[in-house]
């Protein structure tokens, strides 16, 4: 993430907040407060409320994500999509074609 530039677009949008999942650890601590990983399991042995606010912090970020996760799990069963056979030139023209579609289709 860091190699397609996320950190500058961090410096440039200061208001812009995003959630993580745990594969992002690193944009979480260097951009705290912009980017909300899930929150880190307890130690063994934590005590019963700490476990107990962990589960709520980490069901609320995820309830947040989940609506985005679906969003980028919709695409992929795009059957035009799923077999591309045509020239790589021609994929994101077909596919910005087929999100206006899906797009326009749920709004409606």
């Amino acid at each position: 993430a860091r190699n397609e530039g996320i950190d500058v677009c961090f410096q440039h949008f200061p208001d812009v907040e995003i959630l993580l999942d745990d594969g992002y650890l690193g944009l979480s601590r260097d951009h705290r407060g912009q980017a909300t990983t899930p929150p880190r399991k307890p130690r063994p042995g934590a005590l019963p409320g700490r476990v107990e606010q962990w589960e709520r912090d980490r069901h609320g970020h995820s309830s947040d994500r989940i609506t985005v996760e679906h969003t980028l799990a919709d695409h992929k069963r795009w059957k035009q999509l799923t077999r591309w056979t045509h020239r790589r030139e021609a994929l994101l023209d077909t596919y910005r074609a087929i999100a206006s579609l899906v797009s326009d289709h749920t709004t409606t």
